[in-house]
């Protein structure tokens, strides 16, 4: 084997050499560099997406938090008007109870309607913008958009788990 005869080491440790420097020069030059930058990029697309997340998260807290002081206001004026009605009902002359009674239910009736509509609207607010979420962040993720059927149904399928 012409490996093993030490007539021709010197001329393998040679080209060795060179060979390993030559080596060495291209990935230090235009590899590694190139390598490096793409391990940046990918570094900083993924935390701006995280950033992002957080960013939407933080929205979709407030609006939660919104909704839910939107929700105690409601309750606590729906609260103020029935105290406020069964007040007047208390000074009123007993021929009018009756007719204040049926007042007081459509007033109720009314309040809880208003109450439920505006939970209806602050759900389908919130279901709307989940979707928006869930399709951006799904489009970061894997590069393409979902269809809006599909995201709306997976929201629906989850709501209806949750509750």
């Amino acid at each position: 084997m012409p490996q093993f005869d030490p007539s021709v080491w010197s001329p393998q440790i040679i080209w060795l050499i060179v060979s390993f420097v030559a080596l060495y020069y291209i990935m230090s030059r235009f590899v590694l560099p190139r390598l490096n930058e793409i391990l940046e990029e990918r570094e900083f697309r993924i935390s701006d997406s995280l950033r992002r997340a957080e960013n939407l998260k933080e929205e979709a807290e407030q609006a939660v938090a919104a909704y839910e002081q939107t929700m105690a206001d409601a309750r606590a004026k729906a609260q103020a008007q029935v105290q406020s009605s069964h007040e007047r009902a208390e000074r009123l002359a007993a021929e009018r109870n009756a007719e204040l009674g049926d007042r007081l239910a459509d007033e109720i009736a009314a309040a809880e309607a208003r109450i439920g509509a505006a939970r209806t609207e602050a759900v389908a607010g919130i279901r709307d913008m989940a979707a928006e979420v869930a399709g951006l962040a799904v489009e970061k993720l894997v590069g393409t958009r979902p269809a809006a059927e599909n995201v709306l149904a997976a929201i629906d399928d989850t709501l209806k788990r949750a509750s």
